[in-house]
């Protein structure tokens, strides 16, 4: 189980890393055979089922990401804690914003899905 300051610790990483639009330094975070979920992959992919599996396609549809908004910043709001699992809440590029995050037991992230305002 993460504690709270392990997710704050997470959180300011990942933020972090996406401001420094440093593609490798984003997929450290996750495992080799990740999954993502979110409804821009189905507009960026071309991919129905707004899901992606492995570093290979998500560094594809993220490489995309950062070239596009080359102004790309987060600004992290709210972190949350469960049970191997952390939420963070914040302000990108599409407005306010949520990605929830499971964790493997390589402490690296197994599973993540990304959330928009309404």
């Amino acid at each position: 189980m993460l504690t709270p300051e392990q997710a704050q610790e997470f959180a300011r990483e990942w933020i972090d890393a996406w401001n420094s639009h440093d593609l490798e330094r984003i997929l450290s975070h996750y495992e080799d055979d990740f999954e993502m979920s979110s409804p821009v992959i189905i507009q960026t992919m071309g991919e129905p089922s707004g899901r992606l599996k492995g570093k290979e396609l998500v560094s594809l549809y993220w490489g995309r990401a950062l070239a596009r908004y080359p102004e790309l910043h987060f600004d992290q709001k709210h972190v949350m804690v469960g049970v191997d699992s952390v939420t963070i809440i914040y302000n990108g590029v599409r407005g306010l914003s949520a990605e929830v995050f499971h964790f493997g037991v390589s402490g690296r992230v197994s599973s993540a899905f990304a959330h928009y305002g309404a």
